[in-house]
């Protein structure tokens, strides 16, 4: 099962993600409406990226592909993609800076016309693709198309692709009035790739020159011959990676492959990470809201891949967001540089030309997270104070020069911060921090601290805090709650006693942290964080499977966790018998990297114990390695395993570990074929 672009029936994943995450970052949102005009820049931006000579793509491509929505399925036609074009126009996206309306695999016949042609599918396009580009093109859009540098394309199916045929089929995309080619690589004969996509940029040329009708190059090697060394030369942008799936472990791990890649990125030559995922549902919105930002702040073509035609306002409101838009499509054409990833919190920031400077602050753990770094850490000059632009809250402030925020589990905090001459007129920023036990039993009391960070040049005045649970929880403070005056850089701590009622049901509560202060000005300012609790229950006594046992979170590659089968990539339930060296296993789980499954065990629990390896099913593919992390300290790990090497025993002292995480990795070479097997995984309690 190898991870192609658009390999078919194997694109939508749904995650199983048990654990609570949030919708909020914990920031000061002030009541008042405040300036949105640009901010005052007292240093030169540098100078861009040398653009190449044709002028295409000078920022990242902006658009619409089908595949991620609808497969190869029928729905897939003429009337879908001029649906496309109208909704463009209608909500907004048009307006937002997204041009192309790419058609992917599955639009031709399987067989070629007797003079070598490709044939559009009379089903699906009874009017051909000139006409559909033509009512695309009357939209103000532009439109794009998909072929293999292969045989054949991708689809089982078997549709022709463009090897050998690369001057007729150019050719033909010039004469209808394309505007963009995908060029994938399957069934590519084993020629070598630079002579492959060369040959397509030569013909792209040959017919854009005797058409007068540019087209944009998008070369999908996969990264498998490093192509950010030397596509720059071929094409406009280029896959850095496999495909990505609707889940929080394949955006994770292709976003942490595409981010070292940021020195061959600029105007006219993008790394690309793949099409957006936002709207498809295998995450959540926090999780799509953070996938929108990453691939903004990397300068990564902005592609959707949700079917619009049933998008929610979500989904549009995360798409739509001009301002995070403006960060990727800054003429000045930098990818974001990583300034830290210290234990899963990231720091990423990004130039702009008007000299100020994109920062992302992610999280990719589980739990809310306090991240750093200052306006100085990110390449700003020395000022007294600078401008802070929240860009989803779309919120301005003053800050001293940290920039910090408490981030959401699985979330992303997104400013632009600049030297800004008029700071004084905006309101002090202010952090909002949540500290103690996640985890909890039905009738237990925990101890939580939160606190109110000024982190303004200005102080906030008449603070006062307060936390609030989901109906019959009891939450009562045990120290101070208000403060007459937070200076710049100190805070309102407050100890709280939360206890979940007696007959709580497991699963995630949220705990809200709410805030308000007025400005020195005494305009009023509030902030809010939504945090969560989980109500859990202890395992048994004696030894357990872990597929007996309810996991707190699951992630996973590809397709969900799966309790007692191999992992089917697609939905719950499709796996087959967990097979390692010829021997099937009754119990355990069946994964794919990345993925990480973890397990509440109290305290209770000694060892954890399994057989593991890749699954038989791969054949001579994949490579996966094992970690089990007894709260955050790993007590047992495998080499990276293939499925030449036997099942291998891993035996954990876990000792007084609250949490038990078990982690696939794909072995440092890229997510193909990752079917991990937790053979006889097994608790000691």
């Amino acid at each position: 099962m190898r991870h192609r672009c658009f390999r078919p029936s194997k694109r939508r994943v749904i995650g199983a993600l048990s654990a609570g995450l949030l919708a909020t970052a914990g920031l000061a949102l002030p009541a008042v409406a405040q300036p949105s005009h640009p901010a005052e820049v007292t240093t030169p931006a540098s100078a861009p990226s040398a653009a190449p000579g044709d002028g295409l793509a000078l920022t990242p491509p902006m658009g619409f592909n089908n595949w991620n929505s609808t497969h190869c399925r029928a729905e897939f036609n003429e009337a879908m993609v001029k649906g496309i074009a109208d909704i463009f126009v209608a909500k907004g996206l048009k307006d937002a800076g997204y041009q192309y309306v790419n058609l992917d695999d599955c639009w031709a016949l399987p067989q070629r016309d007797a003079d070598g042609k490709l044939v559009p599918d009379p089903v699906r396009f009874p009017n051909g693709i000139k006409a559909v580009a033509d009512y695309v093109h009357s939209k103000g859009l532009k439109i794009g198309i998909y072929t293999s540098a292969g045989t054949k394309t991708c689809n089982t199916a078997g549709f022709p692709g463009a090897l050998g045929h690369e001057k007729s089929d150019a050719q033909q995309f010039a004469d209808w009035g394309i505007d963009y080619l995908k060029y994938d690589n399957c069934n590519n004969q084993g020629v070598d790739a630079k002579q492959r996509y060369r040959d397509m940029r030569d013909a792209l040329k040959a017919a854009s020159e005797s058409t007068g009708h540019p087209i944009v190059y998008s070369i999908c090697e996969w990264g498998e011959n490093k192509p950010w060394e030397w596509a720059g030369e071929f094409g406009q942008l280029w896959r850095t990676t496999g495909d990505i799936s609707d889940s929080w472990g394949s955006m994770l791990s292709i976003a942490k492959q595409n981010l070292p890649l940021a020195q061959y990125a600029g105007p006219g030559h993008w790394n690309d990470p793949d099409m957006l995922e936002v709207g498809n549902g295998g995450m959540t919105d926090t999780e799509y809201r953070s996938h929108f930002s990453l691939w903004s702040i990397m300068a990564a073509p902005l592609l959707i891949g949700t079917d619009l035609r049933k998008a929610s306002a979500e989904t549009y409101e995360i798409l739509g967001n001009h301002e995070v838009i403006g960060v990727d499509q800054d003429p000045l054409g930098k990818q974001g540089t990583v300034v830290s990833s210290e234990g899963g919190r990231w720091v990423i920031a990004k130039e702009m030309a008007d000299g100020s400077r994109a920062v992302a602050l992610f999280n990719e753990t589980e739990r809310p997270q306090h991240i750093a770094t200052t306006a100085t850490g990110v390449g700003l000059p020395q000022a007294t104070a600078y401008r802070l632009r929240d860009l989803w809250s779309h919120k301005d402030y003053n800050t001293a020069g940290a920039i910090s925020a408490t981030v959401p589990a699985h979330g992303t905090v997104l400013y632009r911060v600049s030297a800004d001459a008029r700071w004084a007129s905006y309101p002090p920023v202010a952090e909002l921090g949540i500290d103690g036990t996640a985890l909890t039993e039905a009738g237990a009391t925990a101890q939580v601290t939160t606190t109110v960070t000024d982190l303004g040049r200005t102080p906030a005045h008449q603070v006062s805090v307060r936390l609030t649970g989901a109906d019959g929880w009891r939450i009562k403070a045990t120290s101070p709650t208000r403060a007459a005056a937070l200076p710049t850089g100190s805070k309102l701590v407050t100890r709280w006693q939360v206890t979940a009622p007696a007959g709580a049901a497991p699963g995630a509560y949220d705990l809200t942290v709410g805030a308000d202060y007025r400005s020195p000005k005494g305009a009023k300012a509030a902030a809010r964080l939504v945090s969560a609790v989980h109500v859990v229950v202890a395992p048994p006594s004696g030894s357990s499977y872990a597929s007996d046992l309810p996991w707190l979170s699951a992630l996973n590659g590809w397709g969900p966790v799966e309790k007692n089968t191999s992992v089917g990539e697609s939905s719950a339930g499709d796996g087959h018998p967990l097979t390692l060296g010829g021997t099937t296993y009754d119990k355990g789980l069946g994964v794919h990297a990345p993925s990480e499954v973890t397990y509440y065990t109290g305290g209770r629990c000694s060892r954890f114990t399994a057989q593991v390896g890749v699954d038989d099913e791969e054949g001579t593919e994949g490579t996966v390695a094992f970690e089990v992390w007894a709260d955050d300290t790993k007590v047992a790990s495998s080499k990276t395993l293939t499925n030449a090497d036997p099942a291998t025993a891993l035996d954990a002292a876990i000792g007084k570990a609250d949490t038990v995480r078990l982690v696939v990795t794909d072995g440092g070479d890229g997510v193909t074929s990752d079917h991990g097997d937790w053979a006889d995984a097994s608790f000691t309690c």
